[in-house]
């Protein structure tokens, strides 16, 4: 599944290009102000309620204030993306952060961001989390801290039917047009990684066409572009339901099976707030309700142990 999104690092004040992957309609729409209980049809505030022990772990300031910001790229269904106003920002992400927001006894702005301005937004205190199906890796660990709440892998889109045979496989691959988000792991690491092993081998290398929203890479394989689209398994299977079976995801396991988190500015002060609140949800029937609400398979399911990174 998911969105093995990604981006460079910031040293000092230079820009962070680390983030993968996403209506273009980002950078228009206004904050969706979340209420602190999930939305409705996603959990009920009866079922979590302010847990004491995790609110008490909030930095006095966020106690005070009562509002928790998160940035997401709004382009990435099922986990965040627009409904029908094309203004309200919905989605597993946003669920889990009202849900976070409840624990926690804060209500939730939801902000819109492009995807690779999130985690430079976090260093620079613009937005206190945010959630848009990071996949946590080594490289942007070094920048960003992460609390986990999901796992999943990529997959690939294709025309129905698959008529080119595609596949997570570089030999499948060799000489065809992918797409994949700019930014995302799948942009920056594995679609890379696989043309060079395509070259190696004596093929032609994967001609990489990257884009700045998951919109317009789908685009793009719909309107016969690009031959593929590379991004978070169930991201693509539940956007290929809503284009009208425009394109499918291709069969076949997931291309290693990452954690996928919401992220913090490094040494957050957040950061033991949002680990017990974010274990609360996971240990809550919450959880499993948001799984089932936005049909994410029962494979993506963490458990509290995996909250804290080692």
């Amino acid at each position: 599944m998911i969105s093995h999104r990604t981006a460079g690092i910031l040293a000092g004040g230079m820009l962070l290009a680390l983030a993968a992957t996403g209506c273009t309609t980002v950078t228009q729409a206004e904050p969706t102000q979340g209420s602190a209980a999930p939305a409705a049809g996603s959990a009920s505030a009866a079922a979590l309620g302010v847990n004491e022990e995790a609110r008490a772990l909030l930095p006095a300031a966020f106690r005070d204030k009562g509002v928790l910001s998160i940035a997401s790229d709004p382009t990435y269904p099922p986990f965040e993306f627009y409904d029908t106003d094309n203004k309200t920002m919905i989605g597993w992400d946003v669920d889990m952060g009202d849900a976070i927001g409840a624990v926690l006894g804060l209500s939730v702005e939801h902000v819109p961001a492009t995807f690779d301005t999130i985690l430079p937004g976090l260093q620079s205190g613009k937005y206190d989390m945010g959630m848009s199906t990071f996949t946590v890796t080594d490289e942007r660990r070094k920048a960003v801290d992460f609390v986990p709440n999901l796992q999943g892998g990529t997959g690939i889109a294709v025309a129905p039917g698959n008529p080119e045979k595609l596949g997570v496989d570089p030999e499948r691959l060799c000489g065809k047009k992918i797409a994949a988000q700019k930014g995302s792991i799948q942009s920056l690491d594995i679609l890379p990684a696989f043309s060079k092993t395509c070259t190696e081998a004596g093929n032609p290398a994967i001609d990489m066409q990257f884009f700045p929203t998951q919109n317009d890479a789908n685009l793009a394989l719909t309107s016969g572009r690009v031959q593929g689209v590379m991004a978070d398994s169930v991201s693509l299977a539940y956007q290929g339901e809503l284009a009208g079976g425009k394109f499918e995801l291709a069969e076949g396991p997931d291309f290693e099976p990452e954690l996928t988190a919401a992220a913090l500015a490094k040494n957050s002060e957040l950061i033991p707030a949002i680990q017990a609140a974010t274990a609360a949800v996971l240990e809550s029937p919450v959880y499993l309700e948001m799984n089932s609400k936005w049909k994410l398979p029962s494979t993506v399911a963490i458990t509290p142990a995996d909250v804290v990174l080692k």
